[in-house]
């Protein structure tokens, strides 16, 4: 017989004990708060600020941080302080298009690719090995200059780079699902493949794509910013992170804070995003759990 410490251990689910772990994760915490503090700041950044992130004022260019500019001023007099909030709304919500888009088509290939096989999985996984042969900038790079340098172009060129990883682990995935009886079931009971697809194999290999997303964040919002700073993403004079160091670098040894305050938020967002997926990981893993 059980004991009552025994019982009580067995009505713990896994999900409450990975938020357990979650929240006496210290550096996972942390993460979460900036990523609020980020998407809060992007929600409100015309509350936040007075300026006009495009707004031109030759008379107090490049100004130093001072009560008047929290974050200084830039070449042509632009507060950089509003440039960031209002980059905010456009690095974000281009990483998490980004990694959405390149999720959702992932996923879907990647479950065909498995839960077909043969000739079309293998054919599917060959396309997948020689995109990932080229590293991921280069091939952005290659993509956008194709495409043309503008921000979708960009957007998209990052999307089709960040398919692959998502193939490959939706793929292996699925050829474990499939050898579940009740996928195996479903067959027998003579209902489509696609219905199969869509009802049991995607449902059950989403945890680790999710978690997958999250970490893909970051990284989706610093090769934004890596194709801004390079002038194949946002053109002046769009308010973009990756754009405004391009410009500032150039002013570092005068007027330091031009760079820096748009390096630091990409620094912050990008590591905000990579506690959080570490997090998510030590929740939704059954392993982890254990």
């Amino acid at each position: 017989m059980e004991t009552p410490l025994q019982q009580q251990v067995v009505q713990i689910s896994p999900s409450r004990i990975g938020w357990l772990r979650f929240r006496k994760n210290p550096m996972t915490l942390i993460g979460a708060i900036v990523l609020v503090i980020f998407i809060l700041a992007a929600i409100f950044a015309p509350f936040l600020t007075s300026y006009d992130p495009d707004k031109v004022q030759m008379a107090e260019r490049l100004a130093g941080p001072s009560a008047a500019h929290w974050f200084g001023t830039d070449e042509v007099g632009r507060d950089i302080f509003a440039r960031i909030l209002y980059g905010a709304r456009l690095s974000l919500g281009m990483g998490i298009s980004v990694v959405v888009i390149a999720g959702v088509l992932g996923t879907c290939i990647g479950a065909v690719a498995g839960f077909y096989g043969k000739a079309l999985g293998q054919t599917i996984m060959r396309i997948m090995d020689i995109m990932l042969a080229f590293p991921s900038l280069v091939l952005a790079m290659a993509l956008t200059a194709s495409l043309g340098a503008n921000l979708f172009n960009a957007m998209l060129a990052i999307a089709i780079v960040k398919i692959p990883v998502y193939v490959r682990l939706a793929r292996s995935e699925t050829l474990v699902v499939k050898e579940k009886l009740f996928v195996k079931a479903s067959i027998s009971f003579g209902l489509s493949k696609f219905w199969i697809i869509m009802r049991h194999v995607i449902p059950n290999v989403i945890a680790p794509i999710i978690i997958q997303v999250t970490i893909d964040l970051g990284d989706a919002i610093l090769l934004i910013a890596t194709l801004g700073f390079l002038g194949l993403g946002a053109q002046p004079p769009t308010p973009e992170w990756g754009s405004m160091i391009n410009t500032g670098w150039q002013y570092f040894m005068d007027q330091w804070w031009y760079p820096t305050f748009p390096g630091c938020a990409i620094f912050l967002a990008t590591l905000s995003f990579n506690l959080l997926g570490d997090g998510l990981r030590d929740m939704l893993d059954p392993k982890s759990i254990r």
